[in-house]
């Protein structure tokens, strides 16, 4: 291929017809431009465990992109367990694509090379199904150059069947709305069964003759109830620039679609066969997630809201996952993964009957995220037997008790003086405290707090120690009010304010003669949280601003050095030119409770109306309990969703093998959240 192409121009020359059985790798044309960028090894594929199908061999060929650099995107639990899965079927096979770094991209489009997979290196626009996870909306621009460079018009009205369906997961799925206009499809929640039932659908539609076209597939997807397929929807407008209705424009179709709940997770041990990159990667272990779900009840936090309920993996089917991926890995350290790691009902079981397994051998265990009132100084003991003790982070998330009855994150100050006093006596050095900005309600001296929590936990480190080399690091992050929590309606702070208070808390810590220098501070700028903010509450209109700032070379904006503010304003200013609304009124407008929300017609299962009385109980400082442990509050999702709370204890076992021989090393412990 020698084509060159510009980005938003279509070039014939890398359309790769579906239709045919001719799909050949681009890997002779990319690698003679792997020299001439950084990393190249992130594009060769080849990792352990990855998987290569004959083409002819199956009915149905997907794609799966995480929309980020490989580094980011390899070790994604998501995209590998839907790897495996969609593997594992006969008829079915699945490659991965990951974003490109700008100094490929610019090559390719000089020398006409397509996006391609690190699979097979096949063409994307080969594929019949192109899905891509996201984790956050930041990755959109980074969707837009992947179609461009396959030669998918980035419209999904322009598409026909020479094209993949593009389907968007992951969490931002949950209001694909601002890219609408891009995708074909939009699945919500658990995606293990998602994929089937589309490959299912895609291969009868295939081995029928295609009837109906392009768009009698999305109809077939459209009336299962469990894909959402945006063209057909229309979106009505009030004169002030509100929604009036969302209503289906096709027969058949359901005027609300709803999320998919995995409810056995022992009978979905994915991944069993991780994927060991080639490359360094973000996260160098193998994961294993031991429940999904949290009903903790955080009202900042879309992960907890739209994952409900908790489903736990059993002890026994941890600790077989946990031998199975290591024996296949080689990996030396195994991160026991969920939003809440130590909430488990049978942690203590489970991190001692691993500790036991692997203790003398090289092989660490770490729980990355757990609260500081889950923290359990023998579960941390169990997991750094016979290791070194590394930091340990906890998240207030709010500066002041009163702001943490505001987001219902039932930590006290004396909770979290307790539990650091705790692992300061045991031999931990160092803390890290996590805290947002920019809350609901929020005051100058509720940030301003923080400093003083920082203060009181040097302090009580050094008496619990009896050592002055005790440190702890304040990260904050800014708050972004989330679809489907009961800050939906909520203003976010503009980013002006956000660095006013964050300066003054600076300067807080900074003169502390007493503590400051063993107090780190760590934050980013207000202004990315603008934009994302845009992105997580915006409707269609906002597509525009995405397209507009895309093609003027926006890439990568999770990247702080990549990011440009300044561009998305310009682009927004451009695409809203004419209409009632700005970013203003996505980002800092506080909506009421009649208003038509984007999201309104996809379904997470929670009750809208239980989402407001939880909003009005924020504003009134009022905190709610754990329903896990007390009866019901009728929040929606398990009548809704036909599901239920899985807890244990199960009274099973773990696998019942001997330690394994000592190679010496060490137990790493991480805590989070």
């Amino acid at each position: 291929m020698t084509a060159s192409i510009l980005p938003g121009e279509t070039s014939s020359a890398l359309l790769v017809n579906a239709l045919s059985d001719d799909v050949q790798s681009v890997f002779p044309e990319l690698e003679r431009l792997l020299p001439l960028v950084s990393k190249p090894v992130q594009y060769v594929g080849g990792e352990l465990n990855a998987v290569i199908k004959p083409w002819n061999d199956v009915a149905v060929h997907w794609a799966l992109m995480y929309p980020d650099a490989y580094e980011v995107g390899v070790p994604n639990q998501g995209v590998q367990i839907l790897y495996e899965v969609l593997n594992e079927r006969e008829d079915v096979l699945a490659e991965r694509t990951y974003a490109v770094w700008p100094d490929l991209e610019k090559l390719m489009r000089e020398a006409g090379v397509p996006q391609f997979t690190v699979d097979g290196h096949r063409p994307l626009g080969a594929f019949d199904l192109f899905g891509l996870s996201f984790a956050t909306e930041l990755g959109y621009t980074n969707m837009l150059t992947a179609l461009d460079l396959a030669g998918i018009p980035l419209h999904a009205a322009d598409r026909d069947e020479r094209h993949p369906l593009v389907i968007a997961g992951g969490h931002a799925a949950f209001n694909p709305e601002p890219i609408a206009d891009f995708i074909d499809a939009a699945v919500l929640g658990d995606g293990e069964q998602a994929v089937l039932l589309i490959s299912n659908v895609t291969r009868d539609w295939k081995a029928e003759g295609r009837p109906g076209g392009r768009e009698e597939l999305l109809l077939r997807l459209a009336r299962t109830g469990s894909v959402y397929i945006p063209s057909f929807y229309d979106v009505e407008y009030l004169p002030d620039g509100r929604i009036r209705r969302v209503a289906p424009n096709k027969p058949g179709v359901p005027w609300r679609v709803s999320k998919h709940t995995l409810m056995d997770l022992d009978e979905w041990p994915y991944p069993k066969a991780p994927l060991v990159p080639l490359a360094e990667s973000v996260h160098e272990r193998m994961s294993v997630e031991i429940f999904r779900g949290c009903t903790r009840g955080c009202r900042f936090c879309q992960a907890g809201m739209i994952t409900r309920p908790v489903r736990e993996r059993s002890a026994e089917t941890v600790a077989k996952m946990v031998d199975a991926g290591l024996e296949k890995t080689g990996y030396e350290e195994v991160g026991l993964l969920s939003l809440s790691s130590a909430d488990h009902s049978e942690i203590g079981l489970i991190a001692k009957g691993l500790a036991d397994r692997y203790e003398g051998t090289e092989t660490g265990l770490s729980l990355p995220s757990t609260r500081v009132d889950a923290f359990n100084i023998d579960l941390a003991n169990e997991l750094t037997r016979n290791g070194r003790r590394s930091g340990l982070t906890f998240a207030p998330e709010g500066g002041s008790e009163r702001m943490r009855r505001v987001i219902n994150k039932m930590v006290t100050e004396e909770d979290l003086i307790r539990t650091v006093a705790t692992a300061y006596g045991n031999g931990w050095r160092q803390v890290k405290l996590y805290f947002m900005c920019g809350l609901p309600t929020e005051t100058d001296e509720d940030v301003l707090q923080i400093a003083e929590v920082a203060r009181r936990v040097i302090e009580t480190g050094r008496k619990a120690s009896g050592r002055k080399d005790i440190r702890c690091t304040v990260s904050i992050g800014g708050f972004i009010p989330k679809p489907h929590t009961p800050f939906q309606w909520a203003s976010q702070l503009d980013h002006e304010s956000t660095d006013a208070r964050l300066r003054k808390l600076r300067d807080a810590i900074r003169n502390d003669r007493e503590y400051g220098k063993s107090i780190g501070f760590r934050y980013h700028d207000g202004k990315p949280g603008v934009v994302e903010g845009l992105l997580s509450r915006g409707d269609r209109r906002v597509g525009a601003i995405i397209e507009r700032v895309w093609s003027a070379g926006a890439r990568f904006d999770g990247w702080s050095e990549h990011f440009n503010f300044e561009a998305w304003m310009l682009a927004a200013e451009g695409a809203l030119e004419g209409h009632v609304v700005d970013v203003d009124w996505y980002t800092l407008r506080e909506r009421e409770y009649t208003e038509v929300l984007p999201w309104d017609h996809l379904d997470s299962g929670l009750d809208k109306d239980w989402l407001w009385e939880d909003w009005q109980d924020a504003v009134e400082e009022v905190a709610v309990e754990d329903c896990r442990w007390t009866p019901c509050f009728d929040c929606g999702v398990c009548g809704q969703m036909d599901t239920e709370i899985q807890v244990g204890p199960t009274g099973a076992t773990l696998l019942g093998m001997p330690a394994l021989p000592s190679r010496g090393g060490d137990l790493v412990a991480e805590t989070s959240s």
